[in-house]
């Protein structure tokens, strides 16, 4: 993917890691002045028919305008630049935040005070307020989709799993389209759920 350009506009930098929904790159705006960096996220999902790509475009549109949505009303919260379809693949375009994820701060085996614990807690939860202010869940919190902005040290929440719906996207031998949803990251769930970690949703295209 490195050199290509998508939409005659972001240019691919660079790999920057693979999820469940597919994989993210670090890219430049070519249309803008000094090419600012924004991240591409490439969604694909797991089978082609005709049935499934129907209702991934119309999730796909459904979870954008979602992600639109909570950029423009939280500034810890990556700002949606556009979203496309281009050669049967499923492109997101965000706002590129400049720094670290959490887990460079949360390390097994360091002890943290009452009052640094506190602190953390009141940071994530300004932004989980503007979140389920709109009825949106998360479903995947952890240290990884967690960043600190280097510019002014706030918290920035990435890596909404709505968007990981297009990945559970399957159709039967009769064509009936079920969605299964990625509801977290394995190792954080609980141990009653691990053994069921997908839920199997019915829907129609």
């Amino acid at each position: 993917m490195k050199g290509i350009v998508l939409r005659n506009r972001y240019k691919i930098l660079q790999f920057l890691g693979s999820g469940s929904f597919g994989d993210t790159y670090i890219a430049e705006d070519i249309d803008l002045p000094s090419h600012p960096k924004c991240v591409v996220k490439q969604l694909k999902p797991k089978a082609s028919e005709q049935e499934v790509m129907l209702v991934a475009r119309r999730l796909f549109e459904s979870e954008a305008e979602v992600l639109y949505r909570l950029g423009n009303l939280s500034n810890q919260i990556p700002k949606l630049f556009a979203h496309f379809e281009e050669n049967g693949e499923f492109y997101l375009v965000q706002e590129f935040v400049d720094g670290y994820n959490l887990s460079a701060e949360i390390i097994p085996g360091s002890q943290w005070s009452e009052a640094e614990v506190v602190k953390l807690l009141q940071e994530i939860l300004q932004v989980l307020i503007v979140v389920h202010q709109e009825n949106i869940i998360h479903r995947d919190i952890k240290p990884q989709n967690l960043m600190r902005r280097s510019h002014d040290g706030k918290i920035v929440m990435i890596d909404f799993g709505a968007v990981k719906e297009i990945k559970g996207l399957s159709a039967d031998t009769q064509g009936q389209v079920s969605l299964t949803i990625v509801i977290g990251s394995n190792c954080l769930l609980p141990s009653e759920t691990k053994v069921t970690d997908l839920t199997p949703i019915s829907t129609t295209a």
